[in-house]
């Protein structure tokens, strides 16, 4: 689908235009400022929908502008009107060759539409990301934005990762371990139940003695008692014999008592107390390190994990990319630019990047096969005449605006209105 006829009347400086092309290349010539770019801004206005529309669409002094399309099988009309506020509101028409009107005309236009169909060579002027971005349209079933974005959250939580291994590590290096140092535990707190038991038993032993030994200067004092009683008097004989009978019985008690047992030495069993402290703590220090080092393995499996997502993620883009069908051999995705033959973009030759962008455009674009160019005056003999092979190869029609042409087929635009060519008639 290619215009078969551009009829444009009071749209920016145009007056009246209708121009009917013919072969793959329309060059509009002219001088700044009588309406070349108004041409070409014409038929991306009528196309492609009013976000690309000047504020200020219609020609001073007029109220009402209409831009015509005849693209065979559909015809195309745009109409804007100047309302008393200063807005410019517009309407658009699509029908059919038989003449019946699309309910949804902008919606069917921008099916057609190539995001670089109207010119080209702004592919060359992108930057490297943007270029990218355009590239990755002809990856289909990629999600480009999704798998950059897991890679980078990834990719961020395995720097936190790694950073929390490097700790771990320097943590589990500061702890100083002797290389025969126990592994075991000592169980202190049953020494120290067995001394709180030893304390017990020597309190007993203690006080038993201490009764014993009252006991024993209880008697003797008895027995010093009777002998002084025996002396004083004769009288207190029968005093003197009960208190020895007494005395007898005590110590008759005294030699049936049971030995005192032996008081138990508690410096040894401190000892190992204090040995059990040290032994632990050697334990506790070799436990720590393990326990930290077990810790660093599972933080690095996690780092590995998630580079192994980034990896699998990164492999399917590339598998992708490689069965994609690209428009220009040797084109390829680097990581934000593209890259052609291996090289990027930007580096290449002007023609192979002329060449790039025009095949780039037409795969972007194949059911309405129109091309426009701005600023074609940058564009050398050589560029031109790979344009125009290019343009017939692919059986497309390039608009292209121009300060000067040589051509005797360009159109010339003066004041509004095409003063020359011979393939176009002012109206």
């Amino acid at each position: 689908m290619k215009i078969l006829q551009l009829q444009a009347e009071n749209v920016k400086r145009l007056k009246a235009v209708s121009i009917t092309p013919d072969g793959n290349i329309v060059e509009i010539t002219g001088r700044n400022g009588q309406g070349k770019s108004s041409v070409l801004d014409a038929i991306w206005w009528a196309l492609a929908g009013t976000s690309h529309i000047q504020a200020v669409p219609i020609r001073k002094g007029e109220n009402e502008a209409r831009i015509r399309l005849d693209l065979g099988e559909i015809k195309v009309t745009r109409t804007f009107k100047r309302q008393d506020d200063g807005t410019f509101p517009t309407k658009i028409l699509v029908e059919s060759a038989e003449g019946a009107r699309y309910p949804s005309p902008q919606r069917m236009l921008d099916s057609l539409l190539g995001a670089l169909s109207f010119d080209p060579l702004g592919f060359t002027r992108m930057d490297g990301k943007d270029q990218l971005e355009a590239l990755k349209r002809f990856v289909p079933g990629v999600d480009f934005d999704a798998i950059d974005k897991a890679n980078k959250a990834d990719f961020a939580k395995r720097t936190e990762v790694n950073r929390e291994v490097r700790t771990l590590r320097s943590q589990a290096a500061g702890i100083s371990v002797p290389e025969n140092a126990p592994s075991e535990r000592i169980d202190d707190a049953a020494l120290v139940e067995e001394l709180e038991r030893a304390g017990e038993h020597n309190t007993l032993v203690e006080r038993r003695r201490a009764s014993r030994e009252a006991f024993v200067a209880e008697t003797e004092r008895m027995e010093a008692r009777g002998a002084d009683l025996r002396a004083q008097a004769q009288a207190l004989y029968d005093q003197a014999a009960e208190a020895e009978a007494l005395a007898a019985g005590k110590r008759r008690q005294l030699a049936e008592a049971e030995q005192l047992p032996e008081p138990i030495d508690t410096l040894d069993l401190r000892q190992r107390i204090a040995d059990a402290g040290r032994v632990n703590a050697l334990v506790a220090q070799r436990e720590q390190r393990d326990r930290i080092e077990a810790q660093s393995k599972d933080v690095e499996t996690q780092a590995a994990a998630l580079t192994k997502a980034i990896e699998d993620r990164t492999a399917q883009r590339r598998e992708a990319i490689a069965k994609a069908e690209m428009p220009v051999p040797g084109i390829g995705f680097g990581e934000d630019e593209i890259l052609l033959d291996g090289i990027p973009f930007d580096q290449a030759s002007s023609a192979e990047q002329l060449r790039t962008s025009v095949a780039i455009a037409i795969a972007m674009n194949p059911k309405l096969r129109v091309i426009r160019v701005q600023d074609g005056s940058l564009l050398d003999e050589d560029a031109m005449r790979i344009l125009a092979e290019m343009a017939a190869a692919a059986d497309y029609q390039v608009w292209i605006e121009v300060v000067q042409s040589g051509r005797s087929a360009a159109i010339v635009i003066e004041d509004g209105a095409v003063a020359g060519g011979l393939l176009a008639a002012a109206e």
